[in-house]
């Protein structure tokens, strides 16, 4: 064997290795992120709304309320029932009376509501996030349905912004016909209310 053979067949060896190193992570690690990110994307969804089946005879004793812990941000869900660009066109004028400003950065529309420093949130629920500017006429597959946030107040007794809150998602769900879920994607009732309200 010669002197420049040596390096040659390592020069090749190492071609190979790399070469097997893509294959391996094309084919292994790639498929592993793309199916952890559907899994991540899958669980921020909301579930799709199906019919409510009629109560039982006998009611068993109201559950407590899941969430016990400190909450970070209240969520309700409005799910249009007929999207399309008339709801588009009710929604506009809706955020245009309720003096929604829109956050081009975040890509949502912000309501002030009675504190100017904790504002409403409204958020495309499907995908859940980026809304288009709808006060500026952007262009857009129609709204399916919007995700109403807000902080709780640090103080209790300063929760005037909770019941602009709750009247908001109500008068939404009135005024689109829709489906009001809450944060667990279950429908909203008069207690979800009273707890945002506290």
């Amino acid at each position: 064997m010669d002197t420049t053979s040596l390096p040659v067949l390592l020069a090749f060896a190492s071609l190979l290795l790399g070469v097997l190193a893509v294959v391996i992570f094309a084919y292994v690690v790639v498929p592993k992120r793309r199916r952890a990110k559907a899994k991540a994307e899958a669980a921020e969804a909301p579930a799709p709304v199906v019919a409510p089946t009629p109560p039982p005879a006998e009611e068993p004793p109201p559950a407590p309320a899941k969430r016990t812990g400190k909450v970070k941000q209240h969520s309700l869900f409005v799910i249009f029932n007929q999207p399309d660009v008339t709801t588009d066109e009710r929604l506009t004028e809706w955020l245009r009376g309720k003096g929604a400003h829109y956050d081009a950065i975040k890509k949502v529309f912000l309501i002030d509501g009675q504190q100017a420093s904790n504002p409403i949130t409204v958020a495309n629920a499907f995908p859940p996030g980026e809304m288009p500017d709808l006060l500026r006429g952007e262009t857009h597959e129609p709204i399916r349905g919007v995700s109403l946030l807000v902080k709780p107040p640090l103080h209790k007794r300063r929760n005037q912004q909770m019941h602009v809150y709750v009247e908001l998602a109500k008068e939404m769900n009135e005024t689109f016909s829709g489906d009001m879920l809450d944060a667990d994607r279950e429908p909203a009732t008069e207690a979800t209310y009273a707890q945002i309200i506290g």
